[in-house]
């Protein structure tokens, strides 16, 4: 069975300065706060968290705060744990006009759990959600972008959940995530039942041979800022597709705690901190933006995803 099969919604435009048009991108956020992370997972285990200065509601706080002065609207992944603690936060989130999105119930990597024990996460993070808004919830990211092909059964319980795409599967090779023969544009993944979901995938740009992760999150703050803004032109204007941006609400904040961990761990958590934020603020005067899916929608009725609610 392939591993996809590729279907492009309609291009999704906007008028920018003049007479100019540019091609509106997918703006995301992966609500979880410090402590939540792969990288700290080895030094701070989930029995802990509770105990851990708690910093997310503050750092969304912040980030709603600059999308409205952007007039910018993007799609928040949010984690379970974090809405059972600040249930105000997701209705707030969704009052302020942004898609809320599923990000699983305890940050768990999907090939570490058992098929039950997911299913239940993520039944009941999307319940919870929908409870709170009174909105349907229509997509999903797994922790750390964990569908990979030894966990691609977890396509069929996100559709039998009734989510309507996913934004999971990271093109490149990585450590902990990656599937680097998957398409690099939005398309339809086959689950393993042969039923098909959209894949909203994480953006690589193609620079020659090398497939260069310009996403967002550890390679927005890590590489050079114009380094990301060329390799998302890139994708915009070369390559004629959307690019998708993520960001973590911890990943604008400086101050929080530093935890020990590896030399690795700490390179990915907390290289440029401090220069964040004014990058982001940067990105979102360059680049379009609007809720997920809206952009794999194309029109408010058509293409991959129908937009509702």
């Amino acid at each position: 069975m392939p591993l996809h099969s590729i279907e492009m919604p309609r291009a999704a435009t906007s008028k920018s300065r003049g007479s100019e048009l540019k091609r509106i991108n997918a703006f995301t956020i992966d609500v979880e706060d410090y402590f939540q992370v792969e990288a700290l997972a080895r030094v701070i285990p989930r029995d802990s968290w509770s105990k851990m200065e708690y910093r997310c509601e503050r750092n969304v706080g912040r980030l709603l705060e600059l999308l409205a002065e952007r007039r910018v609207h993007g799609t928040f992944f949010v984690l379970g744990w974090i809405a059972e603690r600040s249930p105000q936060l997701v209705r707030d989130i969704a009052a302020a006009g942004h898609e809320v999105a599923c990000h699983g119930m305890s940050h768990k990597l999907i090939y570490r759990q058992e098929v039950a024990e997911f299913r239940d996460e993520t039944r009941r993070s999307k319940a919870m959600l929908e409870d709170l808004t009174g909105k349907p919830v229509q997509g999903y990211r797994a922790a750390s972008f964990s569908i990979v092909k030894s966990s691609m059964w977890a396509l069929d319980e996100l559709i039998d959940a009734g989510f309507t795409y996913d934004s999971s599967v990271f093109p490149v090779r990585h450590d902990n995530y990656g599937m680097p023969d998957a398409a690099l544009e939005p398309y339809e993944i086959v689950a393993p039942s042969g039923r098909r979901l959209a894949e909203f995938p994480m953006s690589v740009a193609n620079w020659g041979a090398l497939r260069l992760p310009v996403s967002g999150g550890g390679y927005f703050r890590i590489f050079p800022y114009w380094i990301t803004r060329n390799s998302l032109a890139r994708i915009n204007d070369r390559e004629q597709r959307p690019f998708v941006f993520y960001l973590h609400p911890w990943e604008i904040d400086a101050d929080q705690p530093r935890v020990r961990a590896g030399l690795k761990s700490r390179l990915r958590h907390y290289t440029n901190l401090s220069r964040c934020e004014a990058r982001l603020k940067r990105l979102l005067g360059e680049f379009s933006f609007a809720p997920m899916r809206e952009v794999l929608a194309g029109t408010p009725v058509g293409g991959l995803v129908r937009a509702q609610g």
